[in-house]
């Protein structure tokens, strides 16, 4: 494949501005190339779903399509390294650092969070974390297969949100104008779910905001992994709570909720409550006060040919 990356040396100077800035093909183009690759992998899936999913039932489909939605996007992405000779680190996901010490703490961190609001929802008397539904074994065929479902949901949407897309927006219009725009669609994307309220949509796209800081302060999407899994895994299993208007069967708490729906979230769960957006808050203040550098996207990923340019001739292009 040609290396888009370069610039090219002949052409009009104004045709040349307008695909090609000083990192070489400008933001936007490379977008639109990964785009056009993505709607292509999706169709080829449609098709491939629509002949062997026959007969599934609902969740299989939803597990399936989640799985499906990662390795087209970790294609898509890899297609793309070989265009921009970059490497899928660079787009937040350093496969040496898989399952390590970030993904564990952010794990911790999110699983925390979602039993502090609760804590504090059971302290205002709006909430019951009620009695143990389940016993011996079933509790851990029920925990490990959620946490083996909720962790491939934290793979496509942290990668699909946050991965190439958020890399690329960041090199044209900076890091958190493309977080807003992309958590936008973040929290579009929960507008189908069943009983999904504007308060609930309102948190989705803070949440997204927050993992945007986890990847930005820590430098991959390791750790945004690691909670947005086990904030779901305690929601989905562990408390047995709505996670963003679903309610499934197996969870290990007969949990219940009474009350003020802006408090408690009403049909949603406590993503939809007032509180969880207090909570998003909260944890937007430590972190950006624990993690003060700002490591993502890595700068080497990102040349500007001007400043090698300078280099090369020997200027020092910082005076």
């Amino acid at each position: 494949m040609s290396d888009l990356e370069s610039v090219p040396s002949s052409g009009p100077d104004g045709l040349r501005r307008f695909f090609y800035g000083p990192s070489g093909l400008r933001a936007g183009w490379r977008l639109l190339i990964f785009v056009a690759v993505l709607s292509v992998l999706f169709s080829a899936r449609g098709l491939i779903i629509r002949r062997t999913m026959h007969g599934l039932d609902e969740a299989s489909r939803y597990v399936i399509n989640q799985a499906a939605r990662f390795l087209i996007c970790l294609l898509a992405s890899w297609i793309m390294t070989r265009i921009e000779r970059r490497t899928i680190a660079d787009y937040g996901l350093p496969w040496r650092r898989m399952f390590r010490g970030q993904f564990w703490l952010g794990a911790l961190i999110g699983f925390a969070a979602l039993s502090a609001l609760l804590g504090v929802l059971r302290a205002v008397g709006v909430f019951d974390f009620g009695r143990v539904a389940l016993h011996g074994a079933e509790i851990w065929k029920w925990g490990a297969l959620y946490g083996a479902v909720l962790l491939i949901v934290g793979f496509s949407e942290e990668f699909f949100y946050r991965g190439y897309a958020q890399f690329t927006l960041s090199t044209g219009i900076g890091f958190w104008p493309a977080a807003i725009l992309l958590n936008a669609f973040f929290g579009y994307g929960h507008y189908n779910n069943k009983g999904e309220t504007w308060a609930g949509l309102v948190n989705v796209a803070l949440g997204g905001l927050f993992f945007c800081l986890l990847l930005r302060r820590s430098g991959n999407l390791w750790m945004p992994i690691g909670f947005h899994a086990a904030w779901d895994w305690g929601q989905t299993f562990f408390y047995g709570v709505p996670d963003s208007g679903v309610v499934v069967p197996g969870h290990l708490f007969n949990s219940s909720f009474s009350g003020s729906a802006w408090l408690t979230g009403g049909s949603v769960g406590p993503e939809g409550s007032w509180l969880c957006t207090a909570l998003f808050v909260v944890l937007w203040l430590v972190i950006a006060a624990w993690l003060r550098t700002a490591r993502y996207p890595n700068p080497a990923a990102i040349p500007d040919r001007r400043r090698e340019l300078a280099n090369r001739l020997g200027f020092d292009h910082s005076s």
